[in-house]
């Protein structure tokens, strides 16, 4: 008996990104097309990677503000003569030390895109000035509050600290900036090994030699889906993205997956434009998406359906991927099937901090992977989510939006 087909999928997702079915010279080359999408491009502007001086969130200025406190604690008890006298020691110190920090922390998030475009001699160099000089500004402000009441250390010594804390702090977020650096690797080599895998190679090559006589403008799509996703995992070397670039990969891997598996992929979008805003890592949906094709639909004769959904939350863009799972069956594995996820996790958790949200769902039909991040003030950020009916005709390979 033959398993009944899943329904038809349902397109929510905007427009296409870039349009289809231009006339094209892709019949008389067909390898230098292929290879012009992969490598000869012209060259994107380079993009200042900012992120290594984001202390603009909640994470690092509790992280920044609970390091301060513990050094000023410390240094407290070496001349308090009891505890009474250190509590007293340490709430004049905090006075000083908390406006410089928060004032030393407003300076380097507003500066953080200059700083990230010095080298480190010069962001810990400048870095340290702006750490004395907050400090100075701190020390003016309690001498002027006090009215020489608070009894006060000399102002080249607050400087000094302040000079001295912001040089560890400086020297913490670069070694935290190249912590990152190994997840984003892992990322790219896991994406590329996956695309250079003979049994994707093999099925998205046999699929297109399928069209070349019968549809050409199919084929052509996807080969230039297939050069876009090598580009990506070989050519790019940005470190945040927006969630928009990484739903258009998305795009284009479900485009390949579709001409595969036809009607047993059944994919359904439900995308909010304000959500594409938000940064992300790169190669952030791609990998998750894949997990859902490799573990819930390629498993199933029957097929399977994936929900991918963004929306706006209170200043959070979520976004969801949902896919069902195959019944389950003697010996079948799904060994290898977090790896994914845990790399998403651990390079969200590197860019976002505590801001980040991950969570996993799995209840034995379905399982799904939900994730928020800030969206940082956004202008769109108010905009309603938009959802438009489709059918699978709206794209030669079905049921996957451009």
């Amino acid at each position: 008996m033959t398993a009944p087909s899943p329904p038809p999928p349902v397109d929510a997702s905007p427009a296409s990104p870039r349009p289809r079915g231009e006339p094209s010279a892709w019949a008389d080359t067909a390898e230098s097309r292929l290879f012009d999408e992969a490598g000869q491009r012209p060259p994107a502007a380079v993009a200042v990677d900012d992120a290594i001086f984001d202390v603009c969130h909640v994470g690092m200025v509790l992280r920044a503000v609970l390091f301060v406190e513990v050094v000023l604690a410390l240094g407290v008890l070496f001349v308090a003569a009891d505890a009474g006298d250190a509590a007293l020691r340490l709430a004049f110190a905090s006075a000083l030390a908390m406006p410089a920090l928060l004032l030393w922390l407003s300076a380097t998030c507003l500066l953080r895109r200059r700083l990230a475009a010095l080298g480190m001699a010069g962001q810990r160099g400048v870095s340290t000035l702006l750490g004395a000089l907050s400090a100075g500004a701190g020390w003016a402000l309690l001498e002027w509050a006090g009215q020489g009441l608070i009894p006060l250390a000399p102002w080249y010594a607050s400087v000094a600290s302040g000079a001295a804390l912001a040089l560890l702090l400086t020297s913490w977020l670069q070694q935290r900036n190249r912590g990152r650096l190994p997840a984003d690797t892992r990322a790219r080599l896991a994406e590329l090994q996956s695309r250079i895998r003979p049994h994707f190679l093999f099925n998205t090559l046999n699929s297109a030699l399928g069209l070349v006589r019968r549809d050409p403008q199919r084929a052509e799509a996807l080969l230039e889906d297939l050069a876009e996703l090598f580009r990506v995992a070989l050519a790019s070397d940005a470190s945040v993205v927006t969630l928009g670039e990484e739903i258009a990969l998305a795009e284009r891997y479900l485009a390949i997956e579709q001409i595969r598996f036809g009607s047993r992929l059944q994919v359904v979008w439900q995308l909010d434009p304000a959500a594409a805003h938000a940064r992300v890592p790169p190669l952030l949906l791609q990998p998750l998406v894949e997990n859902a094709v490799r573990h819930g639909v390629e498993p199933d004769p029957a097929g399977g359906v994936i929900r991918i959904v963004s929306r706006v939350r209170h200043g959070f863009a979520w976004l969801s991927i949902t896919n069902t799972l195959p019944a389950a069956a003697p010996g079948r594995s799904t060994a290898g099937q977090g790896i994914a996820v845990d790399n998403v996790r651990e390079r969200l958790q590197l860019m976002h901090d505590i801001a980040a949200r991950f969570e996993i769902e799995a209840d034995g039909q379905k399982f799904r992977v939900q994730l928020a991040v800030p969206l940082g003030g956004s202008r769109h950020a108010g905009a309603p989510a938009t959802a438009t009916p489709g059918t699978p005709s709206s794209r030669p390979a079905g049921g996957v939006p451009r």
